[in-house]
């Protein structure tokens, strides 16, 4: 079977799991688990990732998360390389510590994302690396002990989790707790893993190339979610892709937007709030970094605002999705 296009989708949730190569260890003792979470920690309070649910397995590692300032493949390859090289090292071993790369599903949110989090945080009891569930809930190699404010992990997406039980703190976390526990025997989930988890290779390039017709993107193993949900991913991963392709520059991008919305390129720059600039602004995120592939920074620095601006921006307009084909094709011919 040839392998898929990584649905890399800025701003959508994907469950990323990795193997230790030839199934072997990844971790043999807890320095090497905390490193590993040193790292993964690093990416979390950078903004570049935001983590919802993670288990730390012996040979392999599961997680749910969000990306934010960087590409998925970027986190990732910052993550694994940076925690192969310290893992040979350490252990005075030489070649590949991962099987492969890894492996990244992207997941309808509203539906999967608490199915999600209790099916990893099971993991170690499905395994049997905690005996049982009390065992499970001080185990600190595992995201479900930090929901239960058992171990502390400030990185994690503790409170975007927990509000979805409650909005009082004590109430949201016995509600969690009842949750994973009428998960238990549920087992192995088959319906969480999109399709067997098939490893995902290559970038946007590969879903163009691998369009198969309606009832395939239905039923895409890179994708968990309804039917409109996956349709909507790789119609969108489409669209980016054929962005890249596209060379205007950045004052023709600004000139034309702002034309169309009806303010002057100039106004784009500094802190303005009023709302067509800020619209405007946030259009313009949209098209040259999620659309065209660019560089947030450059164009954070071209308008006077933070990254972080840029990157919120881009993201907000990819949710509305309203930005119609004609639009993008006028600006970036």
């Amino acid at each position: 079977m040839p392998r898929q296009a990584r649905l890399d989708a800025p701003g959508v949730l994907h469950h990323v799991m990795a193997r230790g190569i030839e199934r072997r260890r990844i971790f043999l003792d807890d320095r090497d688990r905390e490193d590993f979470l040193r790292r993964l920690s690093e990416l979390a309070t950078s903004t570049a990732l935001e983590v919802y649910a993670w288990s730390l397995m012996p040979n392999h590692f599961h997680l749910l998360v969000r990306t934010v300032k960087l590409s998925l493949s970027q986190n990732m390859r910052s993550l694994m390389s940076g925690y192969a090289g310290y893992f040979n090292r350490r252990h005075r071993r030489h070649g590949h510590v991962f099987q492969n790369r890894f492996k990244s599903i992207v997941c309808e949110e509203e539906v999967y994302l608490l199915e999600l989090v209790r099916y990893l945080h099971l993991n170690p009891l499905r395994a049997k690396v905690a005996k049982d569930i009390g065992e499970l809930e001080r185990y600190p190699y595992s995201g479900h002990s930090a929901l239960l404010g058992r171990v502390a992990r400030p990185w994690q997406r503790t409170a975007d989790v927990l509000r979805r039980f409650s909005d009082r703190p004590r109430q949201a976390i016995k509600g969690y707790q009842e949750f994973v526990l009428a998960g238990v025997d549920e087992g192995r989930r088959p319906d969480l893993t999109g399709g067997g988890l098939l490893r995902s290779h290559g970038g946007w390039v590969g879903v163009s190339a691998l369009r198969r017709g309606r009832e395939a993107y239905r039923s895409d193993e890179r994708v968990l979610g309804s039917s409109p949900f996956v349709e909507g991913i790789l119609k969108e991963a489409e669209i980016q892709w054929e962005g890249k392709y596209r060379r205007v520059d950045l004052p023709t991008l600004k000139k034309r937007i702002s034309h169309d919305m009806g303010i002057t390129p100039e106004s784009l720059t500094g802190g303005g709030r009023a709302v067509p600039l800020s619209r405007a602004r946030a259009v313009l995120s949209y098209v040259w970094v999620l659309y065209l592939g660019r560089s947030g920074r450059v164009l954070a620095r071209e308008l006077g605002v933070s990254p972080q601006s840029v990157y919120a921006a881009s993201s907000r307009v990819r949710r509305q999705m309203k930005i119609k084909p004609v639009d993008l094709e006028r600006w970036c011919r």
